[in-house]
């Protein structure tokens, strides 16, 4: 498997993944219904941002977006989402992704790398976040309209370097 940047040959593939995942509603806080236009529009990043994804063999596996959490005073902290292909879930991809934003970050001068809406009972992305150092800083409670389970809290998440 290779973590590489995005490129615009690559956009069926991850227009799939983002509508699978965001069609399950479980783990991001976007809207199930939102159109590939829509999407196209919140995940390709411009510079300084970088989108990227994780092949092998031609198939994309999953995808990250990175770049500044905020702008002006607040560029200096970074952010990134990943989402990763049903099929391919367990096989080290999102872990894989992680390691690419989190030394693309590192890289690129930030001072650290902030999530700002992990869903508590996303358990997987949680730990994984947590074995690469993320600490959780707040939960908003009952935040995020879970498909099963309700109302779940969103993590605020941060890792210093």
């Amino acid at each position: 498997m290779q973590v590489r940047e995005y490129d615009d040959g690559d956009w069926t593939q991850v227009w799939t993944i983002i509508h699978d995942v965001v069609r399950e509603a479980a783990t991001f806080p976007f809207d199930p219904d939102m159109t590939e236009q829509q999407a196209r529009a919140v995940w390709i990043e411009a510079p300084p941002g970088l989108t990227a994804v994780a092949a092998e063999d031609g198939q994309v596996l999953g995808t990250a977006k990175m770049g500044p959490n905020r702008s002006g005073p607040g560029a200096h902290v970074s952010t990134a989402s990943f989402m990763v292909a049903a099929g391919a879930r367990g096989r080290g991809v999102g872990d894989a992704l992680c390691r690419f934003a989190l030394d693309w970050a590192r890289g690129h001068g930030y001072a650290g790398m902030q999530f700002n809406a992990v869903a508590e009972s996303n358990t997987t992305a949680v730990r994984l976040y947590q074995r690469h150092g993320f600490e959780i800083l707040g939960t908003v409670p009952r935040s995020f309209a879970h498909p099963t389970r309700g109302r779940v809290g969103l993590h605020l998440m941060y890792l210093e370097f």
